[in-house]
């Protein structure tokens, strides 16, 4: 994806976008979901876009998807409520819809790597549908697409990695001031809470383990949490992984 300095967005079209680099989370005016890392911004209007977002193609495919032709909307197409079939949260905003299939993405969804390296030597791979273990996180197989690791011991799906940021959504929490539209963090929240790791489940998960294969397969899956966040996010770079690593519980 070509990055451009400067843009004019046909949702924006009163002032020019500029890219700028945050380690600051925001919400993203387009499809209303977290970002963070690469964005493009109206500093006149307080108005962001992640770049996935800013620079959506008006028609794309996905390898998931073969007989799927995606066009983009800045609006939910039609009056009932369209849920994401990568994540499974609604669409608020910006999205690729098939209409012939039914089937929608939200950008930053679409443009998920089909390969995350959480620079430990694990890799985990993009898949439509767990078929092996179920996700480290709810326990099952369902709810769409999950990052299965190669060794395919360690899953998490998307949506519950959403879950995940919206549990606390506090640390990410984007306050408005209704003057003057700023967006911050509440870095008074930021001091008390962070992000829920997966310590708890996992060893549920690995209930009569030994001590050491919970610790290992805590640290792996905290691990693939944190790269898969930056991913979801909008910025899956080991920079924003390393930024998006410190609001987790360790």
């Amino acid at each position: 994806m070509k990055i451009e300095k400067k843009l004019l967005h046909p949702s924006h079209t009163q002032h020019r976008l500029k890219v700028e680099y945050t380690e600051t989370p925001f919400c993203c005016d387009g499809c209303k979901d977290a970002g963070i890392g690469l964005k493009y911004k109206c500093n006149d209007c307080e108005f962001d876009l992640h770049k996935a977002c800013a620079l959506a193609p008006p028609a794309i495919t996905h390898s998931f998807y073969t007989k799927c032709d995606f066009r983009f909307h800045v609006r939910p197409p039609g009056a009932a409520t369209r849920v994401c079939d990568a994540c499974g949260k609604e669409v608020l905003g910006f999205v690729y819809h098939c209409a012939r299939c039914g089937f929608d993405l939200h950008p930053c969804c679409a443009n998920l790597p089909q390969r995350l390296d959480d620079g430990d030597g694990h890799q985990f791979h993009l898949c439509l549908k767990l078929s092996g273990p179920a996700c480290h996180r709810c326990g099952s197989k369902g709810k769409g697409w999950a990052y299965r690791s190669t060794c395919k011991n360690y899953n998490l799906h998307v949506s519950c990695v959403k879950e995940l940021l919206v549990e606390s959504w506090e640390v990410f929490y984007l306050s408005r001031d209704r003057k003057n539209k700023t967006t911050t963090m509440t870095t008074e929240v930021i001091g008390t809470r962070t992000i829920p790791g997966l310590r708890g489940t996992m060893q549920n998960y690995h209930r009569g383990g030994s001590v050491g294969k919970v610790r290992r397969c805590c640290q792996i899956a905290i691990s693939a949490l944190r790269i898969i966040i930056s991913a979801i996010l909008g910025d899956p770079t080991a920079i924003i992984a390393a930024v998006v690593g410190t609001l987790m519980t360790k």
